[in-house]
């Protein structure tokens, strides 16, 4: 195995181990309020055979007001054992952006226990783009019970966040685009400030992707280092909900650094309170 299929399977190989009865391809195709696209929608006209569909915000904290928030792990369990996975098989996750959503939805199953969750290197567009087939089937596969083993220190609330910023004990890193970090443009929810958590680093999740694939370890290391962050400490990911924050976890573990949390309310939470603190413009 090559260093990067740590992380992800490619497209050549995920061709030849389509009908595995131990690969599970999950779509996590999630867009943005206002984008005017339904993942949904898109995987039944059209995903890749055998592709399961993964909704972040079906599969969540539905009795939390904020948007996809994880849900408890027998939650988890029921909603994924529903799809035919268990913890044990090899799950392949990808998106319909290339790299957008999927790296969420593959975070959600390492935490939750399963051991061997990788990612389709350049998603569904380099799948279309090779000319590779896809279905407008259902996909049902035999239900599976599945075991949960929680890493619940890889999720940061918001008063750990708080705290740990207080006491100059993390570095909380913002994958939103800079616009957004800046409160110069809006959030995609009306509700919700614009600004940023004071004392937050800003890293775009697009700094760290080029062409729907994530850039060589030693880009990801620059992305860090110009965004003022040190790798020796600790370090929480951020963004609009939770979502984004996963490439930079991802972008992370892939240059060793492996015990970063993500703050799950993201600016959502803590943006959409009038109680806590935010800063807008450039850092001062």
């Amino acid at each position: 195995m090559t260093h990067r299929s740590r992380w992800f399977a490619s497209t050549e190989w995920l061709a030849d181990h389509l009908d595995d009865p131990d690969i599970v391809i999950v779509d996590g195709s999630w867009h943005l309020p206002g984008q005017g696209r339904d993942a949904r929608t898109e995987y039944d006209a059209a995903h890749i055979p055998g592709a399961v569909f993964f909704d972040i915000d079906a599969v969540s904290d539905t009795a939390n007001p904020l948007p996809h928030m994880l849900p408890t792990p027998d939650a988890f369990a029921a909603a994924v054992g529903a799809l035919g996975i268990d913890e044990r098989q090899r799950i392949v996750v990808y998106d319909a952006l290339g790299l957008f959503a999927a790296p969420r939805v593959w975070w959600t199953f390492r935490i939750m226990g399963a051991r061997d969750v990788v990612l389709l290197d350049g998603g569904l567009p380099k799948w279309l783009a090779e000319g590779r087939p896809t279905t407008d089937a259902r996909t049902v596969r035999p239900p599976r019970p599945f075991a949960t083993d929680f890493n619940a220190e890889a999720v940061q609330d918001l008063a750990a966040v708080r705290d740990g910023l207080a006491a100059s004990a993390i570095q909380l890193v913002d994958a939103r685009p800079r616009p957004r970090f800046l409160g110069e443009a809006p959030e995609p929810r009306d509700w919700v400030r614009s600004g940023r958590i004071p004392g937050s680093l800003n890293l775009p999740s697009s700094a760290v992707i080029a062409d729907g694939v994530m850039v060589a370890p030693e880009a990801i290391a620059d992305a860090f280092a110009t965004a003022g962050v040190d790798l020796a400490k600790p370090i929480v990911t951020s963004c609009g909900s939770g979502v984004n924050a996963a490439i930079l976890t991802l972008a992370l573990e892939m240059i060793g650094v492996e015990n970063s949390g993500l703050y799950d309310g993201s600016w959502t939470e803590w943006g959409g309170r009038q109680d806590m603190p935010h800063a807008t413009g450039p850092e001062r």
